[in-house]
């Protein structure tokens, strides 16, 4: 049954104000996975990185209890999740912990986040060192994928409330319960017949590493190899690439669609390329090409191929 789920609990689920707004603009969801399905397509492709951060100064300090002035319901939830980790944790690891906070915020400039639930103090610690080593770009993607474990366990929550206030309120309405086991039979195969993804299976974005910010206006091409055999180190192979779509890179440093929303990408092997001379005028580089292969076994996963570039390097991973 589709819930009704307010602004403020999307904010006790993520601690952004424009997550929560859109959250509410695509609801109601008629169940956990399409929310949760909805809720990362906004997250990693919707909101910003200022919405990033308006999330992560919402919690308390790792180790921490919330301050008078941020004592919202979303910090003591924070602070909840963390009880179990730190229940018997000594003064002087505590102390630890907060040393090494003080320096992972110094250097990246937003609190250490983690997903608290099922870690121990000292897994937790552990991890904050490792991810000190992190380039600041890098580490913040990890930190918004950590925000999203947080908000989907929180949503898993919320639902489970919602679903046994409905319960009990529908408890004495047998008529209504059946309509609803047949709305549900109804919307199950409305959704089976939909497409699955929501955006198309190949994606980029490309930050200016050396100004710390998204890189507008980037102009960017993706092509498929066509041949009878595959481009290899040495030799070209027989075939040549085709252009499946072109795009520019936006205010938050994301392109536009470089292909159309298909279900099941072909396998094959791929390249994006990025006009970075224009862009950067006396780059080293003045483009930058990136082959990736599309093995049948990966035709429904999604491949977001982002660029981190500078003047002098450039960087590239397979992401979310």
């Amino acid at each position: 049954m589709a819930m009704e789920i307010r602004e403020d609990d999307w904010v006790v689920c993520c601690g952004s104000s424009d997550f929560a707004k859109l959250m509410v603009k695509a609801s109601p969801f008629s169940s956990l996975e399409t929310a949760i399905d909805v809720a990362r397509e906004i997250w990693f492709n919707q909101v910003n990185v200022p919405a990033w951060l308006e999330a992560f100064a919402a919690h308390p300090q790792i180790g921490n209890s919330p301050s008078p002035s941020n004592n919202s319901d979303f910090a003591r939830r924070s602070v909840a999740e963390q009880s179990t980790a730190f229940a018997t944790t000594s003064a002087s690891a505590l102390e630890e912990l907060s040393e090494w906070n003080a320096l992972y915020r110094q250097k990246f400039g937003f609190i250490f986040i983690i997903c608290a639930s099922g870690r121990t103090h000292a897994e937790m610690l552990a991890e904050l060192k490792g991810r000190y080593a992190n380039r600041p770009i890098v580490e913040l993607e990890i930190a918004a994928k950590e925000q999203m474990k947080i908000t989907e366990l929180r949503m898993a929550k919320l639902f489970s409330e919602k679903a046994e206030v409905v319960s009990q309120t529908e408890s004495t309405k047998p008529q209504e319960d059946r309509l609803r086991i047949i709305g549900e039979h109804l919307n199950a195969a409305a959704e089976a017949k939909a497409p699955k993804r929501s955006r198309p299976p190949i994606t980029t974005h490309v930050l200016d590493v050396s100004r710390g910010a998204p890189a507008v206006g980037v102009e960017v091409h993706l092509e498929v190899w066509n041949g009878t055999t595959c481009p290899s180190f040495r030799q070209g192979g027989r075939g040549e690439w085709s252009v499946v779509g072109t795009s520019a890179t936006d205010k938050d440093g994301r392109s536009g669609p470089l292909m159309d929303l298909v279900e099941a990408l072909n396998p094959g092997t791929y390249r994006i390329s990025f006009n970075t001379a224009k862009y950067c005028q006396g780059c080293f580089f003045p483009y930058v090409s990136i082959a990736f292969e599309v093995t049948e076994s990966q035709k429904w996963e999604h491949f977001h191929v982002p660029l981190l570039l500078s003047p002098f390097s450039f960087t590239t991973y397979r992401g979310s």
